[in-house]
């Protein structure tokens, strides 16, 4: 078996293990918002940056101990570079929203769901993708099995 037959495998396990720990992490911040904006009371702008907080810990703790436990990276700069990538993430997908509400005219709020949540999520997905295991999980100085 040659030492490039193993790498399918290995794509498949990684972007399995980071959509994992997307879906944990956006389960956390919809239920903590929901439940932070309903019975807790709290404001729709504090409830969500803390839920946001949340999910972004989660989606860390998630990557850190699972999809990419083989390049292991100590203290505090891997998660304040995770926070930063999906901070980015975050402004792609309101970005997104902003162009087709206000610059395209798309008001309604199907518009704003497609716009936001199904073309926002994906881009920033990605953005947060290429973020996650170029910036913050680098295998041995390389951007990652990807590219050799």
């Amino acid at each position: 078996m040659s030492p490039r037959s193993g790498r399918p495998a290995r794509h498949r396990r990684e972007l399995l293990g980071f959509a994992t720990a997307g879906l944990l992490a956006y389960a956390v911040d919809l239920g903590l918002f929901t439940y932070l904006r309903g019975p807790a009371g709290l404001g729709p702008l504090t409830a969500k940056a803390l839920s946001f907080l949340a999910g972004c810990t989660v989606a860390y703790l998630g990557n850190a101990h699972g999809t990419y436990r083989d390049r292991r990276v100590r203290g505090l700069r891997p998660y304040a570079l995770f926070f930063a990538v999906n901070l980015a993430g975050a402004a792609v997908q309101l970005l997104c929203l902003a162009v087709s509400h206000y610059g395209l005219g798309l008001t309604s709020q199907r518009a704003d769901t497609v716009s936001g949540a199904v073309v926002g999520m994906a881009l920033a997905t990605g953005v947060r993708f290429w973020g996650t295991r170029t910036l913050v999980f680098r295998n041995g100085g390389r951007v990652g099995p990807w590219t050799g």
